[in-house]
């Protein structure tokens, strides 16, 4: 179990998931998690920030989606807030702006309705703020 800790940043729901696959009697998996917490392989604030930062530089996610998969993970909301600070404003909206007008220049058809649901529906997945949204859609398509 420190490998599979080690190898990449896990939550406690990870592992317990991997020891539920091993079959193993309630009182061994306690003593597992509890080495693995003294030992500094299982950190949820750790594995927080790591997520976060990973998730918007590497799959463009926006704030909602990425507390929305860490409250799946039962990370506390204390640990998600710490997280979303790994993220720089700055970055934040250019990333924003960036992934808006690619996928504006990506759509093809001449209904601008339909341009502007797919556009919306798209960044609404990749959870970003609805409020972003709905101004960078009135902007991109008149």
């Amino acid at each position: 179990m420190e490998h599979y800790c080690a190898y990449q940043e896990r939550c406690h729901k990870d592992v317990e998931d991997k020891l539920k696959t091993m079959k193993l009697i309630p009182e061994a998996k306690e003593k597992i998690i509890l080495h693995l917490l003294e030992q500094n392989f299982l950190n949820e604030e750790r594995f927080a920030k790591s997520f976060a930062r990973g998730k918007f530089r590497i799959k463009n996610w926006g704030k909602q989606r990425i507390v929305r998969e860490l409250k799946y993970r039962n990370i506390s909301l204390y640990n998600i807030k710490t997280a979303l600070k790994e993220i720089p404003e700055k970055d934040y909206f250019n990333m924003f702006h960036q992934i808006a007008e690619k996928k504006h220049t990506s759509l093809k058809g001449t209904n601008k309705y339909k341009k502007r649901k797919k556009l919306t529906d798209y960044l609404l997945y990749r959870g970003w703020e609805t409020h972003l949204i709905f101004d960078k859609v009135k902007e991109l398509i008149k």
